[in-house]
């Protein structure tokens, strides 16, 4: 790619596709496309049409889902299952009608099965159920991921596939039921703090583990292997290393200073109990993520206290 390359951001206002955005105009990139949904509805299929055959993007990142924590993805199976996939449907068709050179598709580590093996490597994917407390999510992720790869081998459509660990950083929801778990427990931690609350009582039994990963780290990741990966197969995007949730809520406890005792729900779910990536294709590519996670959640604490 050159500075000029047109290049469309699917999502750009979500918390990935803005990092993206940040990510290619801070290395002077100075032709990107974006489009808010009044602009056009990624649902509508001849809305896309239409705003491809305008636009003719030459590269495509496809940043846009419905996305949601635990409770979202349980309260609206058929929500995420659907849009998720009119969405992937859509944009993936027209690029390749549109003769779009590179695309992007990006997905989720959600994608494993519930007793995928640990570290989870590429090829578990379809090797058992999936967890399911967000089976939706997951099944449209893993179509999305394989209707590039069909429209690849079949039709010649240059795309790769990145699979992100959990992901957190500016312009995540702090909205309870629909943000996921980093920016639920700095909400609810900080929120308890002010409020002199006693106890916090939090979802499941603190046992899950998650790798987590800020969003600006996922960005400088697309961008790498958007000019250093040309392969069909999808590739895994994270540290290689997870916590448990009650690490973490004990550490951003810490962080804001909640004296309090920390109950745990064990009648709500868990999830899945580990979900930790095998990152070892994209070391060997030559990238790394570069902010901790306890420097991410400073970040995330200071974001949510100044909104």
């Amino acid at each position: 790619m050159n500075k000029t390359t047109k290049i469309f951001i699917a999502g750009h206002i979500g918390m990935v596709g803005s990092a993206i955005q940040r990510a290619l105009s801070s290395q002077g990139y100075t032709n990107i496309i974006t489009a808010t949904r009044q602009e056009m509805d990624l649902l509508d299929y001849a809305a896309v049409g239409n705003f491809f055959q305008q636009h003719q993007p030459e590269v495509l990142v496809l940043a846009a889902a419905k996305v949601g924590g635990i409770k979202a993805n349980m309260d609206n199976p058929a929500v995420f299952l659907y849009e998720n996939l009119v969405i992937q449907n859509n944009i993936v068709h027209q690029a390749y009608l549109n003769k779009v050179d590179k695309l992007v598709f990006l997905g989720s580590s959600c994608i494993y099965p519930k007793e995928c093996p640990q570290p989870m490597k590429e090829e578990y994917l379809l090797t058992g159920k999936l967890e399911p407390t967000n089976e939706g999510y997951a099944l449209a992720k893993i179509a999305g991921l394989k209707l590039a790869e069909g429209y690849y081998k079949q039709y010649g459509l240059k795309s790769i596939s990145l699979m992100p660990c959990n992901l957190y950083g500016p312009n995540d929801s702090f909205d309870l039921a629909h943000s996921h778990v980093l920016s639920a427990l700095v909400k609810r931690f900080y929120d308890a703090t002010q409020n002199g609350d006693k106890d916090i009582t939090l979802w499941g039994t603190g046992i899950a583990r998650r790798e987590f990963m800020h969003v600006n780290d996922v960005a400088a990741a697309t961008l790498y292997m958007m000019e250093h990966y040309h392969s069909v197969d999808f590739i895994n995007i994270g540290w290689g290393e997870d916590v448990s949730i009650k690490e973490l809520a004990e550490m951003i406890a810490g962080k804001v200073g909640f004296k309090g005792n920390i109950l745990w729900d064990s009648t709500k779910p868990n999830g899945m109990l580990k979900k930790c990536m095998d990152v070892s294709k994209m070391k060997t590519l030559g990238f790394e993520p570069s902010i901790t996670l306890s420097a991410g959640v400073d970040e995330m604490i200071q974001i949510y206290k100044n909104l």
